[in-house]
């Protein structure tokens, strides 16, 4: 993404961040058995949808080699997912099974894996999958070779160093960031999920290197958190954003606070890269994963969706886009004015585009193989391909000592966060959430 066209409007990311979209290159990460993860029965979170999503893709021919590049993502390794998460926490979700499940309740309550974050078949591989689909777009971007990179199992941002939660297990979102931050000296992170971002802003708290944006409804409902006074800590300070919201907010009233907000954010950050993760339980019905792919690529997708084999679940419209909602809107327009001037008010803090001591350099991290199977995408890539991750080599002091302060967050006393009161060249697009708690996307 080029923050420099950005503009004050802010009008679309996409199109203000990678320019002419005739022109932009993307990638799109996709294994096939994602959709075959199943959370169990009645359990809101359905990986199915991510299948469903790409057979529209395909039939909108959004697929081709002309329009973006498909890859299928080598899967994490436990050394990548550990970059963020505690070894203890990742050896667990690695071993865990639904038939040993019951052997471990004290660490089922102490990594809170139950009810919301079941254990089922598949588990650890699901997670290598989606994080290493991120994590690769991350290597994507940071290589130069693509403008917006994919990935629409990914966005499970409420995921912890050392917990589960909200049906994510491994927050791939903080993973794909870390792997940019080796290229970016800053990086935004946007959030547009109903439920707030609360996993990635409290991995970043206490750094400017990364500015968190989460737009989401707040007050009585899952996760809690996202007080528009949460604000950062320490050199965080004012580097994380809130912009909380009530029921049944509409087209104009969202545009109207999150075109300014944004703009702003744009102006002052200047991010070398934006990763954007795109709940999409925050809209009233939307095949949203279909159309922000047609948005990237500069398509225009026509409403009545091309025939493919899981047709019927869309009925009875048909229909890429879904009525609006009759729901009240109960935000009030002196609300929403309100809640911007706070958000600008605390972006005039900030110095314009923060420096650290940093040292660019080419990332070595191996770049993901297309996607030749695309033909028969049932047919998987060698089990023992891996992704290689250059940790022999020191990252920057900045990104260090980012590393070393993920959840300082949670430490923070309650009389520190009072006295807090009173006082890019690149975009990646996560995947789409829907239900309670289902995460959205982000690379």
């Amino acid at each position: 993404m080029d923050p420099s066209s950005a503009g004050a409007g802010g009008n679309s990311l996409a199109s203000a961040s990678c320019g002419d979209a005739q022109n932009r290159r993307v990638c799109y990460f996709y294994d096939p058995e994602v959709g075959n993860y199943y959370y169990g029965q009645g359990h809101p979170m359905k990986p199915h949808r991510v299948r469903m999503t790409h057979a529209l893709l395909a039939h909108y021919g959004l697929l081709a080699p002309a329009k973006m590049q498909v890859l299928r993502p080598l899967p994490a390794r436990d050394r990548d997912l550990c970059r963020f998460h505690s070894d203890d926490y990742v050896a667990f979700l690695r071993a865990v099974t639904p038939e040993t499940q019951f052997d471990q309740i004290r660490s089922l309550r102490r990594f809170n894996v139950g009810e919301d974050c079941p254990v089922f078949d598949g588990l650890y591989a699901y997670c290598q999958t989606y994080a290493g689909a991120s994590v690769g777009a991350a290597v994507k971007l940071n290589h130069g070779t693509h403008d917006i990179a994919i990935n629409w199992s990914g966005g499970l941002h409420h995921a912890k160093k050392s917990e589960a939660s909200g049906f994510c297990y491994v927050n791939d979102i903080v993973l794909a960031i870390l792997e940019l931050l080796k290229l970016h000296e800053r990086v935004l992170y946007i959030d547009i999920d109903i439920h707030h971002g609360d996993g990635v802003e409290e991995a970043f708290y206490t750094t400017n290197r990364v500015m968190t944006v989460s737009f989401h409804k707040f007050g009585d409902y899952f996760p809690g958190t996202g007080d528009i006074r949460d604000i950062g800590y320490s050199e965080g300070k004012y580097y994380c954003l809130n912009v909380p919201l009530d029921d049944g907010i509409d087209d104009d009233s969202y545009q109207s606070i999150f075109k300014p907000i944004i703009g702003k954010v744009m102006e002052m950050y200047r991010p070398g890269a934006v990763v954007l993760q795109c709940g999409a339980d925050s809209l009233s019905g939307t095949s949203v994963a279909t159309a922000m792919t047609g948005v990237a690529l500069g398509e225009e997708l026509r409403e009545k969706l091309p025939y493919n084999e899981y047709y019927e679940y869309f009925g009875p419209e048909y229909s890429l886009y879904v009525a609006a909602s009759n729901m009240e809107n109960r935000n009030t327009n002196k609300q929403l004015e309100e809640i911007k001037c706070n958000i600008l008010d605390n972006l005039s803090k900030l110095q314009h585009a923060p420096s650290v001591q940093f040292e660019e350099r080419i990332p070595e991290t191996k770049l993901p193989e297309p996607d030749e199977d695309q033909d028969d995408p049932d047919e998987r890539h060698d089990p023992d391909s891996d992704m290689l991750l250059d940790d022999h080599k020191p990252m920057g002091h900045s990104a260090r000592s980012l590393i070393h302060n993920i959840g300082v967050k949670r430490e923070i006393t309650e009389t520190e966060t009072k006295d807090q009161t009173a006082d890019a060249n690149s975009m990646a697009i996560n995947a789409p959430g829907n239900a309670k708690n289902e995460p959205g996307s982000s690379l």
